[in-house]
């Protein structure tokens, strides 16, 4: 989503069509929830704790998380309503990508609700997707993903950790 991206590809490629990965756009949701949480925590100590749960697929929480969530999700905590804004996200990404002609009207009703939440994290948020709105539609209409790169970069980043500077 950078600018430098997007000018270096359109500088060397002015006949592509920019996309934005489906990875990085719930990155950038994770990032929200996890600012909200770290500055509520200071005002709700029981937040401790539950920020990897937070941040994860409910697919993959362990039993403690399990419970921290459903006491989260019961609760009238700013980091429940971003919980459930980056899940709205994540579904509509999984939704997008079956259906993409829908994408543009998903995705914008989505940057209409993080703008109205009066979470700053959210609202932030909103106006970069906004900004970025023709590049991610993109990507769900061409089904194009950056997976398989981002997947080999993990393996040479855990290359070198093993490695432990060795040559």
């Amino acid at each position: 989503l950078s600018r430098a991206y997007q000018s270096g590809a359109a500088r060397h490629l002015p006949q592509a069509k920019l996309c934005f990965d489906r990875f990085h756009l719930i990155k950038l949701a994770n990032a929200a929830v996890d600012a909200v949480r770290r500055s509520e925590v200071k005002t709700e100590p029981d937040l401790r704790g539950t920020r990897w749960a937070t941040l994860k697929d409910a697919r993959d929480w362990t039993v403690p998380q399990i419970n921290d969530m459903h006491w989260l999700q019961r609760s009238r905590l700013k980091t429940a309503r971003a919980w459930r804004l980056k899940e709205a996200l994540r579904d509509i990404v999984e939704q997008a990508a079956r259906v993409p002609e829908q994408a543009q009207t998903m995705v914008t009703g989505w940057i209409s609700w993080a703008r109205r939440s009066r979470l700053e994290p959210f609202k932030r948020l909103g106006a970069t997707l906004k900004t970025h709105l023709a590049g991610i539609v993109q990507s769900f209409t061409l089904g194009l993903s950056n997976g398989t790169a981002e997947s080999i970069n993990a393996q040479v980043a855990a290359a070198i950790v093993r490695a432990r500077g060795f040559r």
